[in-house]
């Protein structure tokens, strides 16, 4: 695989959060709390199961704002506390993994820039994932963090 295979099927989303990457990072390896703000606007998690851990993963469904049903799954691969979440994401519990995904926090001196990467299976699923308007709903979900522990 070359490096513009992966160019060509990787999504990059950053946001500049004005709080520290404790905070942050409470807000998004939280049980508790993660699923409070994950998703774009109008859209809302049922949790299944959710183990944030090295190894560990989260079984939700997103409902959408007509009530549709999208089963996700996140395994988690690799945890840096505090700086960085890897994880892939699979259609459903156990299901077709999609992508590959990869959160750091970088301090800002008392700011947080989130980078959400993604690197798709093919270019098939990158192109399927624009199409439906990712990036946009990808901003969404981190404009929810930034609003969720911001003043």
């Amino acid at each position: 695989m070359t490096e513009s295979d992966v160019d060509g099927r990787t999504m990059i989303l950053e946001r500049v959060i004005n709080m520290p990457p404790q905070t942050v990072w409470s807000a998004w390896w939280n049980p508790e709390t993660l699923p409070l703000w994950w998703g774009p606007d109008g859209f809302s998690c049922r949790t299944k199961r959710i183990d944030l851990r090295h190894g560990g993963d989260w079984i939700f469904d997103m409902i959408g704002p007509d009530g549709t049903v999208y089963p996700n799954h996140h395994r988690y691969t690799r945890v840096v506390p505090l700086s960085e979440i890897e994880y892939t994401l699979h259609w459903g519990e156990n299901g077709p993994k999609h992508a590959d995904a990869k959160v750091r926090l970088d301090d800002l001196g008392g700011r947080t820039r989130v980078t959400l990467t993604m690197i798709f299976l093919n270019a098939a699923e990158y192109r399927q994932a624009k199409g439906f308007g990712a990036v946009e709903l990808g901003h969404q979900t981190l404009a929810k963090l930034a609003a969720f522990v911001g003043p």
